[in-house]
């Protein structure tokens, strides 16, 4: 007989989502049990492989479990986050995995059972009421779908969604009109599996990388055509020489057959091993390019299930499950389309979600351009990027309460990638840090519910954003604005100021803040430089270096994530001495910098 076990709240799922739901619901006081099929934490930023997470990269979108993460990786890695350039952070991912198991161990409240799926869904009418493991039962007031493909919705018999929305649906403006080669190729985003390879230096002769079964390198030839070879390896660049091989372009993602995914168990394990063997071709095709000092780096990840015959060295270079960027999306109350996450006309920003109440319901903001992943085709999307700090970067969107609710069914929440968003919505709401912000209000959703006794569509919205706006521990903004950093004085109130009056949010993504002179703190964590500051053109600047002496004479594109800085540069003339507190990045050739004031 298997054992039974109760919670205030249970998570499936131990990802992005589901492990800052769980943290989140246990720090809130609810009695939190986490069950996980790996045995790390963290999902897309960990097991996947993914430590170099795209959006929410701004100082003032640094908020929440996020921006804890962010602080925690800063402290822990030696040498900082700045080593790729496809993002600001990267870092190996077992640095990751620590973080997210200390802060499970920090809390008693919080069990996290590893190794274990879901087998039945357990239901009193039309609520859910438990979730039936292998070994074991859990009966919880809430639970959560965190599972990497919407698992549970489909045990559940919840209404989801699988693939592409037509334009006449809702009218996204980027929606095919009707089916097509793309459409019927591939009906959701392409997984990639990551592997992690290793640049061991000249003269290295690292071992060869083995053929998978199934080898085919002319799928690569061209990867990465328009970038030098140094372009394409520092991609991904991690610390210690560490490679993440996460490339789209003629690289390891994988579509094949995609919905054998969700058919059967037997179908998901061919596509898996698939995809897996497509990597290891596309690691082995990158030696034999470059040659034998690049090989598959040791000891990266706990050994994968997939594959278990194969030599376990070689295994612990790939990451544990696939990058999924899509997944079964629920049906709920309210669904996030196109039109929901693009900047309204002349503006930076899209709207707020507003009720048919004219209550405002954003719960977690994102700002990543849309971006869609087929190994072969394209679609053309609207536009949702903006230059600022120097660079490109999205404009934010929010998500609403309801696109976590089912439309019918009771006790559940979902916190992943399924939640209620289109397909073509999704390639701009299925990024880390958006997840994590949605796992950590769902979680916070869920331990108010477990506390009143009340139903997730019961809950006051109002009630939800309060929690996350004045956690102890890690307060989340749900209203995105450029220029309003956690740590100014006037953060909370402004946040509240557009949560009651919406109509007023500006278009601009900028709140009536006044300037201040940039704290000194922000200085003295970097290094400084001078030089000549150069306009290129709007957004672009460069700053030609006189100080250090090592590297006078040498010109750096100038980055910024803070607002204050941003707004300087913004206004500086060219050809004008500058003195730059920040840090090179080798890779994306640039210098990011923290805080800045004429050289006189």
């Amino acid at each position: 007989m298997s054992s039974v076990l109760k919670a205030d709240v249970l998570v499936v799922g131990g990802g992005t989502g589901g492990t800052a739901a769980a943290v989140q619901a246990a720090r809130r006081g609810a009695k939190t049990i986490l069950v996980s099929e790996f045995p790390w934490l963290g999902g897309m930023l960990t097991a996947a492989g993914v430590s170099a997470p795209d959006g929410n990269e701004l100082a003032a979108f640094q908020t929440g479990l996020w921006g804890a993460f962010l602080r925690d990786l800063q402290q822990r890695q030696p040498g900082g986050l700045d080593w790729g350039w496809v993002s600001f952070f990267t870092y190996d991912p077992r640095t990751g995995a620590e973080i997210f198991a200390d802060w499970v161990k920090c809390l008693p409240n919080l069990q996290w059972i590893s190794g274990q799926t879901a087998q039945a869904v357990l239901s009193e009418g039309d609520r859910i009421s438990g979730v039936q493991f292998a070994d074991f039962t859990i009966w919880a007031k809430i639970t959560l779908d965190a599972t990497e493909l919407g698992d549970l919705l489909a045990l559940a018999e919840v209404g989801h969604r699988w693939g592409w929305e037509f334009q006449a649906e809702w009218g996204e403006p980027s929606a095919p009109t009707a089916s097509n080669a793309l459409t019927e190729s591939y009906s959701v985003q392409a997984p990639t599996w990551v592997a992690i390879m290793q640049d061991f230096g000249k003269g290295a002769a690292r071992p060869e990388i083995p053929a998978p079964p199934v080898d085919n390198p002319d799928r690569f030839t061209g990867a990465w055509d328009g970038y030098t070879p140094e372009q394409f390896l520092n991609y991904g660049r991690l610390p210690g020489g560490l490679l993440m091989i996460n490339w789209p372009i003629r690289g390891n993602d994988y579509g094949e057959g995609v919905d054998r995914l969700i058919k059967s168990e037997t179908s998901r394990q061919e596509f898996l091993q698939e995809s897996l063997w497509h990597t290891q071709s596309f690691a082995r095709f990158i030696q034999t390019q470059f040659g034998r000092r690049y090989g598959l780096a040791q000891n990266i990840f706990p050994i994968s299930t997939i594959d278990n015959q194969q030599n376990s060295s070689l295994l612990s270079s790939f990451a544990l499950h696939p990058y999924y960027r899509e997944s079964r999306r629920l049906r709920g109350v309210q669904t996030i389309r196109e039109q929901d996450i693009l900047p309204i006309v002349g503006g930076r920003v899209a709207k707020l979600p507003i009720n048919s109440e004219g209550i405002c319901e954003t719960i977690a903001i994102g700002n990543y351009a849309n971006d869609h992943h087929y190994t072969i085709g394209d679609i053309p999307l609207q536009p949702k990027s903006i230059r600022w700090g120097g660079r490109w970067t999205g404009t934010p969107f929010t998500i609403p309460y309801s696109a976590l609710i089912p439309e019918s069914t009771d006790g559940l929440l979902v916190c992943e990638k399924n939640i209620s968003v289109s397909h073509i919505a999704n390639g701009a709401t299925r990024l880390q840090p958006t997840v994590m912000n949605i796992g950590q209000a769902a979680g916070m959703a869920a331990a108010l519910c477990a506390e009143s006794g009340c139903q997730p569509r019961e809950l006051a919205v109002r009630v939800l954003q309060e929690a996350l706006l004045q956690d102890s521990e890690a307060s989340a903004a749900v209203i995105p604005l450029f220029n309003l950093t956690r740590g100014r004085w006037d953060w909370l109130d402004w946040q509240r100021y557009y949560l009651d009056r919406p109509e007023a949010y500006p278009a601009s993504g900028e709140s009536p803040l006044s300037v201040k002179k940039q704290s000194s703190q922000t200085a003295n964590t970097h290094s400084q430089f001078s030089g000549i500051f150069r306009r290129l053109g709007e957004q672009d600047w460069t700053l030609t270096l006189t100080s250090p002496e090592s590297l006078a004479g040498q010109t750096w594109q100038l980055v910024t994530l803070h607002s204050e800085t941003d707004r300087f540069l913004h206004s500086c003339e060219t050809e004008k001495p500058l003195t730059v507190w920040g840090k090179l990045n080798f890779a994306g050739a640039w210098l990011l910098a923290g805080s800045v004031e004429l050289k006189t």
